[in-house]
């Protein structure tokens, strides 16, 4: 029932942040940077609207406050750490409490058709070095369009986020730092733990 109920949650968490359909993209350059993608989603996204409340807020509001304190120069709250990495197109904001962690991680793929680039929204939660399924974990695609140079949200392409499995796995994911694919974790409570990798095409993701 439990592993049920979370997945209803980490469904509503994926509508919750695709609630705007459209983030426009401001940029210098030729090109945008996983930055300016932090930029859109992070200002134009409203954690405190009605349709968000009690789903995404929470991990959402402390990774636009960490965005915003990196934006300004300014010092992250102790225990929280921001990597911005422009060169790989990576983000990973990360807060301790206690023995509890929270990981949110942003990054992006350009498209084969070089008319588009994936990105990828991810929040996972962990308790003493193990997964602990958080309400607000999820994997979340948006597509950006170069020509229009908007943001939309996305349907996961080429599989589907789970969260759990028949056999009784947690699923959590781990998005590319370098390179192009996704690392699937899958954990047991018997403290098994087995990986699988989706690889990217340039367009869609498979095993």
């Amino acid at each position: 029932m439990k592993r049920i109920v979370l997945a209803i949650v980490f469904a509503c968490f994926s509508l919750a942040l695709a609630a705007q359909e459209v983030y426009k993209v401001n940029y210098k350059g030729d090109r945008p940077t996983i930055a300016d993608f932090a930029d859109a989603l992070f200002t134009q996204i409203d954690a405190d609207d009605e349709e968000l409340e009690g789903e995404a807020d929470e991990s959402f509001n402390a990774i636009k406050y960490a965005w915003s304190q990196y934006r300004k120069g300014l010092p992250q709250d102790d225990d929280d750490t921001l990597t911005v990495d422009l060169k790989n197109g990576f983000i990973c904001y990360e807060s301790r409490y206690e023995k509890d962690l929270v990981r949110i991680e942003l990054c992006y793929w350009n498209e084969s058709d070089q008319k588009h680039k994936l990105i990828a929204y991810n929040v996972s939660c962990f308790t003493d070095g193990k997964y602990s399924a958080g309400q607000f974990d999820g994997l979340v695609f948006y597509r950006y369009d170069n020509a229009k140079k908007e943001i939309t949200w996305y349907e996961s392409p080429g599989f589907d986020v789970e969260y759990g499995t028949d056999d009784g796995a947690w699923v959590y994911y781990d998005l590319p730092r370098s390179g192009k694919n996704i690392t699937v974790n899958y954990c047991y409570n018997n403290g098994t733990k087995k990986q699988s990798t989706l690889k990217f095409d340039g367009s869609r993701f498979s095993f």
